[in-house]
């Protein structure tokens, strides 16, 4: 369906647009060797980040004392941020590359999809962990079998499907008729509300209509988060041994932190203008979007978590070894 239209505007004529089958992102800068350190320095920033997931998930994979539910949550969060760094950066980085900002509108289309779909999966995953906090320092004579290995596989597994489930309710409702007015993104990557400014009316309608339902879910998720990490909390300043609470938040305070990071930056991307604003202040809340919890989700896993730390000096100690 999305191969019917053609595009008749050019980013140097916004005014004569009919119908949008191309897209063109904002430019951080003009000059050439600007664009070539920008691009050299996401570039480095995506491989860190990839890096850094990659082996916390080798970690976890290879050392039996961290096949845990916990530590299996764990993995599955920086799969996604594999993904989810990988859904905008590398095409950001090309483009600063070669001096050409337009992306299709099929490629606007996957960007929003794995966006939503990486963003949800990880919020579904961050509660997931929360529970499974809450079960092991309030209930610990439990958890052996309420986090039994097959029921928190069954969770994940309908966690990725719940996450493509919502990402394709969203996705083909803002894609399904043409756009039109502005092709022009003010922002470096395809974004959700830059592309309700240039959607039809009932493509906008019918998506608040969704948010405003999946608002609800939200509510209901974050009240159990607050309720959690308040008994959490709570049962973890009543122990009364300092190296018990040492250790029981130090498995707890990561994830809490993982938790406000993720929050904060949605609250940046809601909160941040769709207008025509400087390129600097788009880059600062795209990377607060996209680039810093992939970034800084495996730094805050290895700083705070001992196990961790072992398995991924064990994990380069072996891969220096073995070259």
């Amino acid at each position: 369906m999305l191969g019917l239209y053609k595009v008749t505007q050019t980013p140097e004529d916004p005014s004569n647009c009919t119908i949008i089958m191309e897209f063109f992102l904002m430019e951080f800068s003009s000059t050439r060797e600007v664009q070539v350190l920008h691009a050299i320095l996401f570039l480095l920033i995506y491989i860190a980040s990839l890096m850094g997931n990659l082996l916390t998930i080798a970690a976890i994979v290879t050392d039996p004392h961290l096949h845990s539910p916990m530590y299996f949550f764990l993995s599955n969060l920086s799969l996604v941020d594999l993904g989810c760094i990988s859904v905008t950066l590398p095409k950001f980085i090309v483009n600063s590359l070669i001096g050409n900002q337009s992306i299709s509108l099929h490629g606007c289309a996957a960007q929003i999809f794995f966006f939503i779909f990486f963003a949800a999966t990880e919020f579904a995953l961050l509660v997931a962990m929360s529970y499974d906090r809450f079960v092991a320092i309030c209930h610990p004579l439990h958890y052996g079998v309420t986090m039994t290995p097959l029921r928190c596989l069954w969770v994940t597994i309908g966690l990725w499907i719940g996450g493509v489930l919502y990402s394709a309710v969203h996705t083909g409702n803002m894609f399904h008729l043409p756009f039109s007015g502005s092709n022009v993104i003010h922002q470096f990557f395809c974004e959700i509300p830059h592309i309700l400014k240039v959607s039809s009316s009932e493509v906008r309608d019918t998506e608040y209509v969704l948010l405003a339902t999946s608002s609800s879910l939200l509510l209901f998720c974050f009240g159990f988060l607050i309720i959690t990490y308040t008994y959490i909390f709570s049962t973890v300043f009543r122990m009364p041994s300092v190296e018990g609470r040492y250790k029981a938040l130090s498995t707890c305070s990561p994830q809490f932190i993982i938790l406000l990071l993720f929050v904060l930056a949605g609250i940046v991307t809601l909160l941040g203008p769709i207008s025509d604003t400087s390129p600097v202040q788009n880059l600062l809340i795209s990377m607060t979007d996209t680039i810093l919890p992939p970034f800084m989700n495996p730094i805050i896993c290895s700083l705070r978590n001992m196990k961790i730390k072992v398995a991924l000096d064990l994990v380069s100690s072996s891969h220096v070894v073995s070259i």
